[in-house]
């Protein structure tokens, strides 16, 4: 079973992807990862580090407390 707040984070991560116009596979070029890591973390499938946090946040330039909060 998913960890529900893996899969809060990657909902999170594909909505502002989405907003800003992002493909999955651009938003990974720009945050360093691979494309299909980017497709489990977005699935929930995926428990990744802060770093990764980082690298996804700065992409979307945005702070990582942004992709963490979902009020």
């Amino acid at each position: 079973m998913k960890d529900p707040r893996l899969v809060a984070f990657g909902e999170r991560v594909r909505k502002l992807r989405k907003e800003k116009g992002l493909s999955q596979e651009a938003l990974a070029d720009l945050a360093g990862i691979e494309r299909s890591y980017m497709g489990h973390i977005e699935r929930g499938d995926q428990n990744i580090t802060l770093v990764k946090i980082f690298q996804i946040a700065e992409a979307l330039e945005m702070s990582p407390g942004y992709l963490i909060d979902n009020e």
